[in-house]
């Protein structure tokens, strides 16, 4: 099956596009449940992405509520000239800027590390021995702490490109900036991740 498609009994494939448009239609007629499933659809994205982007599970609790929040009160001005994915992505990025920003305003440090996050909201890994259990803890731990060093649009294009996969098109979507600017962004937020974890990665 091509990627992107959806199986629908043993012959139907239908595009996933087509139900993602059809959830649309269904949301804008007024029927709660198809609200529902987007929701479903998409909260572990939206929560997984506004913890990495703020470093706080509680922080991103909040926001996770706001984007739903946002994506009904305003689903009729999505137009489709992006995915309803990248538009949400879009959604998350801003709140998550406007919420790092309020922290600033009143002197607020706040960094929690992933790890202290309910194993349910973490993507499934292997488990592996205790030794191996550790060792991936301490490189995620890591990781967001050298993330949440960068500048917020460093880290965020850094987590749509290589967490969620983005192509440059649809980072261009998501951030509200030109295709070039993604690329020119995307380099030096790679160069100065690596600057960050030089030292940390490379003790014995």
């Amino acid at each position: 099956m091509a990627s992107g498609e959806v199986a629908l009994g043993t012959a139907t494939v239908v595009p996933a596009s087509a139900v993602e448009s059809g959830l649309v239609d269904e949301c804008r007629r007024g029927d709660p449940q198809a609200f529902a499933r987007l929701v479903a659809l998409h909260e572990g994205m939206v929560f997984n992405l506004a913890a990495r982007l703020l470093g706080d599970g509680e922080e991103a609790r909040d926001v996770s509520q706001d984007v739903f929040l946002q994506v009904y009160r305003t689903l009729d001005r999505f137009q489709g000239r992006s995915t309803l994915k990248t538009w949400i992505y879009r959604i998350v990025v801003n709140h998550c800027r406007n919420r790092q920003r309020w922290w600033r305003r009143r002197r607020r440090a706040a960094s929690v590390p992933l790890d202290t996050l309910r194993p349910a909201e973490e993507p499934q890994q292997p488990d592996g021995g205790p030794q191996e259990q550790l060792e991936r803890r301490e490189r995620a731990g890591t990781v967001q702490n050298a993330l949440l060093k960068l500048s917020f649009d460093h880290r965020a294009i850094l987590l749509l490109r290589e967490v969620e996969g983005l192509s440059c098109r649809q980072l261009a979507d998501a951030l509200g900036i030109a295709e070039g600017t993604v690329k020119s962004r995307l380099s030096r937020a790679r160069e100065e991740l690596r600057q960050r974890l030089g030292p940390q990665v490379d003790k014995p």
